[in-house]
């Protein structure tokens, strides 16, 4: 698995500070897509090692971790997020373009899932298909109308 590059954001999830990593090689290549070139198998190994290079560097400044991507190796995202749960304090999230909530929902601390269509708007339209979830002891709650 693959990543392009990365940053610190304030809006992907609800009251985090948090470190986004774009994951390539994604495999829905949704119409209206805000970063086609992620669709390509582009970028540096995303592994542990990886992990702990960016928490040494922001991990001080961030409180969760978002995978951006990643659909093409679930079990690898998983696995990522049981590592910085297991060694961090940081909550770490998914943003899947899955429609349902991936099996191993209960490794993250929220997960998106949905497709982007332009027709319906991100999470921020009261028309989206997008759903932000909280996982809490592995129970998913909607949070999404926290971006209305």
């Amino acid at each position: 698995m693959k990543f392009f590059n990365y940053d610190i954001v304030f809006q992907e999830i609800p009251d985090e500070v948090t470190l986004a990593i774009n994951i390539t090689n994604c495999p829905h290549r949704c119409k209206g897509c805000h970063s086609p070139h992620l669709h390509k198998d582009i970028g540096d190994t995303l592994d542990e090692s990886t992990i702990d290079s960016l928490i040494s560097k922001y991990g001080k400044h961030v409180t969760c971790l978002c995978f951006m991507g990643g659909d093409r190796a679930p079990q690898e995202i998983a696995k990522l997020s049981k590592y910085v749960h297991d060694n961090t304090k940081l909550k770490t999230a998914w943003y899947s373009g899955n429609i349902k909530l991936p099996e191993n929902v209960g490794m993250f601390d929220y997960v998106k899932v949905g497709p982007y269509q332009p027709e319906k708007g991100g999470l921020k339209s009261k028309t989206t298909n997008q759903r932000l979830y909280r996982i809490i002891d592995n129970k998913p709650k909607d949070i999404t109308e926290r971006f209305f």
